[in-house]
């Protein structure tokens, strides 16, 4: 059972040449993740790199098609659901997150995914069993986490 759960952030700074350090991080972050089992992506993430990659980049939906289809092979693939829907209406109600903030929150937290590498939260905050860690900090060490 993976114990990580990558946001989108992870995804575009992966293909990000803008930020090389950045870039290059996310990459490696990704592939040993891959390669020891240990992290998941949301349905959501995934359809939030596609759009950004399109629009924002401007990168081809053929091309990101298949990156999509790369990343469905090499981690699980957690859906959004009903009950993970009220799960990220009550996050915005009770912890103030954004709404798709909440819903990755939510993906986790009902997964029972205890940890979030993502840089969009504060960095070591715990909501109700699921702590977000800034995988770019400069404190960030991989041995802490699997």
């Amino acid at each position: 059972m993976p114990s990580i759960l990558l946001d989108t952030n992870v995804l575009i700074y992966s293909f990000d040449v803008r930020y090389p350090e950045k870039q290059k991080h996310a990459k490696s972050l990704m592939y040993h993740l891959e390669s020891i089992g240990a992290a998941c992506l949301s349905v959501q993430c995934l359809g939030e790199f596609f759009r950004v990659m399109t629009t924002k980049f401007q990168l081809s939906p053929e091309e990101m098609v298949v990156q999509v289809e790369v990343w469905q092979q090499a981690f699980p693939i957690f859906d959004l659901t009903s009950q993970i829907i009220l799960e990220a209406v009550r996050g915005v109600r009770d912890h103030q997150l954004s709404y798709y903030d909440a819903q990755i929150w939510a993906v986790a937290r009902l997964n029972q995914i205890p940890i979030v590498f993502s840089e969009d939260f504060q960095d070591g905050q715990t909501l109700e069993g699921v702590r977000f860690v800034d995988p770019f900090s400069t404190d960030f060490d991989i041995d802490e986490w699997v």
